[in-house]
């Protein structure tokens, strides 16, 4: 049977209309806030091959609408009616990419026979391993982030496998939790199972299985008519993570991108070798895995909002990762934050396609959001380990107006939890929630504002744990004028003698009375700011978003007794119109990183990781760190840096200094 347009427009609806109960399910009966409140999970409807055909639009995080269960469908077989299976293994087909998240899939029976599959994952707030909530940079290695689950059945034709959550219980910090989290999401696949046969029965089960092809067709060939309006070409784009361990060096995200007639190659080489620290992303080598192309799925859905959203949008692009590199890690590499290193790559996508459609693709968006966890114990002594919400950045400014403050934008949209509710649940008490004054990046067209969340602890060994602290180094650049977004800030006890600047570090033990402050960073500006009209200036002066220093530094809009001076604003902003052009006007990334890329320039780079794929992938990040470092220690002595063979010098240092990298260089070059 073929749909016709609105037929299969009306199909459409359906399937989202069924994703949509079971997400409104899920959060109506899940424990963790997580899952009710912050809603980081996802839902969809799966065709038998694994293919994601719809997901929710209301409700969850945006990354998976394209997302392929395929390979954990396939790793089980003899599937039954009452069948529930899950896993958590990220490398167990790549589909769970780190230990929280537990993706559970169901298949739908129909007179006996598969037609598709409900599936969908939720992060469970800790699942055990080395620190509470499972996750942090300190960790080097799978084994530390909590227990795993390859593909197994947690219900057995109808029946619940107790004894696999007995095991589950066992490792997990807050157990009552999780398996309320669980069970909440059994209950959500069966609503999407009842909700699947009820369209059957409305339409057809031919029909069903004929329209799902379609729908996967037709958002093909809607992303398809996207892509060619983009001209063609080779679009280069470079993004950084501030530190790639803890104490460590700027992680790098190189991408090629290649535009040709409606079809996209996204080319990863030159990005980092994996890491000994968790920002790896398994990918398994999947040329179209979900995790890599969410930056794509925000391009084609902000070109074409009727896009369908589902797995058919990204057949037109492929990927290319090495294998040993952070974006196609070998087990057993820690991986538990990968979403940091996710929206690193999706900044990447967003800077090459800015360079093909400068007018209509915006700034860069905050590209960072902390999720803070809390154990600490209440006034009984019962433990408590609960998310007490996001803390992130804005959108970037565009050619349509200013970023929006505290959206996260690229961050799944996950959603905050109420100040009431984390007080209610956990015992701090939350001093200051809001935005960000001057956080974000100047422009005609404004970057969205940081959130900062403040908050005082009162048990002893408290741990705050600090998920995915990033853009403290490097911030949100901005694009044809427009000035790079403010960095962000995490300190304890600030405005005090005890204040402590805690930069990127994600686990922190708090004592009684202790207040942690975070404050994300802000979008980049778009646009020249003295293009900005004085109007709008002062409208964020009086709103307390933009500061009246500011104001004249940033805007060339002058405040004198408390009114704006005309005359003074005109003679600044043309000052400011005359002042000197940078060499590269279309991106300001901010003095950190153009003082980093000065000294390893992108041929730098290239050369460097022509070194790195010489030795076997236990080196790579070792002789990474100590070419770094020997490169700024000549810097610092005042020697003079020739070129690219500098790179090339050092590694042949560090051959002399270890003859067993010699040695295993040379079997590797044997072996090729």
């Amino acid at each position: 049977m073929k749909f016709d347009k609105s037929e299969l427009q009306i199909f459409a609806n359906y399937c989202v209309a069924a994703a949509e109960s079971m997400a409104y399910t899920l959060v109506r009966t899940a424990h963790s806030t997580f899952v009710k409140e912050t809603e980081d999970f996802s839902c969809a409807l799966a065709s038998v091959d694994g293919l994601t055909f719809a997901s929710p639009r209301t409700f969850g995080a945006t990354w998976y609408v394209g997302l392929d269960y395929g390979p954990v469908i396939r790793s089980l077989t003899d599937y039954q009616p009452g069948d529930v299976c899950m896993t958590n293994d990220p490398y167990s087909g790549f589909v769970a990419t780190h230990t929280p998240d537990v993706v559970m899939w169901k298949p739908v029976f129909y007179e006996g026979e598969i037609i598709c599959f409900v599936a969908g994952h939720i992060h469970n707030t800790d699942m055990g391993g080395a620190v509470p909530a499972s996750l942090s940079r300190t960790l080097t290695e799978i084994h530390q982030e909590g227990i795993r689950f390859p593909p197994t059945r947690i219900v057995d034709k109808g029946e619940l496998n107790e004894t696999l959550l007995s095991w589950m219980m066992c490792n997990v910090r807050a157990p009552e939790q999780n398996i309320g989290d669980m069970k909440a999401q059994i209950a959500c696949l069966t609503t999407g199972e009842r909700r699947v046969l009820e369209i059957v029965e409305r339409f057809g089960v031919d029909a069903f299985k004929a329209g799902i092809g379609q729908l996967l067709d037709y958002s093909e060939s809607q992303s398809r008519a996207v892509a060619k309006t983009i001209p063609d070409g080779r679009y280069f784009f470079a993004e950084y993570v501030d530190e790639d361990a803890v104490g460590g060096k700027p992680m790098r995200i190189a991408l090629t991108l290649t535009v040709d007639d409606g079809l996209l190659q996204f080319d990863f080489s030159g990005s980092d070798p994996q890491l000994t620290s968790s920002l790896n992303v398994p990918t398994g080598g999947h040329p179209r895995h979900a995790l890599l192309l969410v930056g794509l799925n925000y391009v084609l859905y902000s070109l074409n909002p009727e896009i369908f959203l589902n797995a058919g949008m990204l057949r037109i692009a492929t990927c290319e990762m090495p294998v040993g590199s952070v974006l196609n890690p070998v087990e057993p590499a820690a991986v538990g934050m990968r979403s940091l290193t996710c929206v690193v790559v999706q900044a990447a996508v967003f800077g090459a396609f800015a360079q093909a459609l400068p007018d209509r693709m915006p700034a860069c968006p905050a590209s960072s959001v902390c999720l803070l966890n809390v154990k600490t114990t209440d006034t009984s002594g019962r433990t408590i380990m609960a998310s007490i919400g996001p803390v992130g950045g804005g959108a970037g400014g565009s050619s349509a107006g200013d970023g929006s403050d505290a959206s996260g934008a690229n961050m799944a949209f996950l959603r905050n939890t109420p100040v009431e509710i984390n007080e209610a649940e956990v015992p701090i008490r939350i001093q200051e929630y809001g935005l960000v004054a001057d956080s974000g990046g100047a422009g005609q067209y404004r970057g969205g504002l940081a959130i900062v969340m403040e908050f005082k602890v009162f048990a002893p060994n408290t741990l705050v744990t600090a998920r995915n602290r990033d853009r403290t180094l490097f911030g949100s650049w901005g694009i044809k004028g427009g000035r790079a977004g403010r960095t962000s800030l995490f300190v304890r006890n600030p405005r005090t003698a005890d204040q402590d600047i805690l930069g990127n570090t994600d686990l922190v033990a708090c004592q009684p009375g202790d207040v942690i402050r975070l404050e994300g960073n802000g979008g980049g500006g778009y646009g020249a700011p003295f293009r900005r009209t004085v109007e709008a200036v002062e409208r964020d002066v009086r709103r307390g978003y933009v500061s009246r220093q500011e104001a004249r530094e940033r805007y060339g809009v002058v405040y004198e007794d408390g009114r704006v001076n005309a005359a003074a604003t005109a003679a600044l902003r043309a000052d400011m119109a005359e002042g000197p052009v940078e060499a590269n006007a279309f991106f300001d990334y901010g003095p950190n990183r153009s003082a980093h890329e000065a000294v390893w320039t992108r041929e730098r780079y290239v050369a460097l990781c022509q070194c790195l794929e010489t030795v076997s992938v236990g080196w790579r990040f070792f002789l990474k760190h100590q070419m770094f470092d020997r490169l700024a220690e000549r810097i610092a002595e005042g020697e003079p840096i020739d070129g690219v063979q500098i790179v090339f010098d050092l590694f042949a240092e560090l051959k002399a200094q270890f003859p067993a990298l010699a040695a295993q260089q040379a079997r590797i070059k044997q072996v090729a």
